[in-house]
């Protein structure tokens, strides 16, 4: 093992033993305490973490800088960091959340009956969310409601971590598929009435076109629109959001209505984009929910020329 292989390693346990302290920390916390001090860790890190400040604030920039002051994005920046942290601490604690029934106290729906209405006409279904708020909460939140729920989602760096977050999930009652391997089985399990949570809203290595996302293109997944156009099955957003007296309210947007001319590449991006179109306008929203720090805009149209 060269020298640079064997920092990794240690770096990458380091992580890992940080996280799993960090959870049984928090949860070994009540709800109050766990949140106040990750409120703590979040100013800590606003301040001293420049590289995701940075980020933050740029990409804000980008997507506001017409209609909002500096100081207004600087503050928008620093609540993001603020909720993302009690989103944290909350993800850490789902386990406890359950046991003692407060997921049940603290989670409130708004036009669910949309969910649940096309889940009843017997296709599988697709929801649409974002990495928003609480993602890993809604999840959970969906299953106690009696819905089945599978997710895809990337494999960790690390297969300790891996192993941990797909446990976690397992636990928490939905079932996660690994990215890469999983379009068989979420073909398979879409035809049989299964319901997949899918989550694109980020630029990641998928296969992808670009669409427009705040005035600016962006490599978006296709996969969600294909699904939905081949197998003709609906997709429904559902976001959760974070509210001033932390608690959580689980929003369900209507139908997405994709388009199909028969032309399939054409298709496939209007379909994208009238999907992005759905989740810019929530972030738009609700701007202190997302997850700013990731360079969304990180792959060029340029890029893919003569590819």
């Amino acid at each position: 093992m060269g020298k640079g292989q064997y920092k990794k390693k240690i770096k990458n346990t380091l992580i890992y033993y940080g996280i799993v302290s960090l959870i049984s920390f928090l949860q070994a916390l009540s709800r109050e305490k766990a949140v106040a001090f990750m409120g703590y860790v979040a100013r800590v890190s606003f301040a001293l973490a420049a590289h995701e400040r940075k980020n933050t604030i740029k990409h804000l920039t980008m997507a506001f800088g017409k209609e909002k002051s500096h100081e207004e994005i600087l503050a928008l920046a620093r609540q993001i960091f603020i909720n993302w942290s009690v989103c944290i601490a909350d993800a850490m604690r789902l386990p406890v959340l359950v046991k003692d029934g407060t997921l049940d106290r603290i989670v409130t729906a708004q036009g669910f009956r949309r969910f649940t209405d096309t889940v009843k006409r017997g296709k599988g279904v697709i929801i649409m969310t974002g990495h928003f708020s609480n993602w890993e909460l809604l999840g959970t939140w969906v299953v106690r409601k009696g819905y089945p729920l599978k997710v895809v989602a990337k494999k960790s760096y690390d297969p300790r971590l891996d192993k941990l977050i797909v446990d976690y999930r397992n636990q928490a009652g939905y079932a996660n598929t690994a990215r890469g391997s999983a379009s068989r089985s979420v073909v398979e399990g879409l035809m049989s009435g299964e319901t997949f949570g899918l989550l694109f809203d980020l630029d990641t290595k998928v296969k992808g076109v670009f669409v427009d996302f705040f005035g600016t293109p962006a490599h978006t997944a296709t996969i969600p629109a294909v699904l939905a156009s081949k197998l003709q099955v609906p997709i429904v957003p559902i976001f959760i959001r974070l509210t001033k007296d932390l608690n959580y309210i689980v929003m369900c947007l209507d139908e997405v209505r994709i388009v199909n001319t028969g032309d399939e590449e054409a298709d496939v991006i209007t379909n994208t984009q009238i999907c992005t179109a759905v989740y810019e306008k929530m972030i738009r929203k609700y701007p202190d929910q997302w997850i700013w720090m990731h360079k969304r805009w990180k792959k060029k149209p340029q890029d893919f020329v003569g590819n």
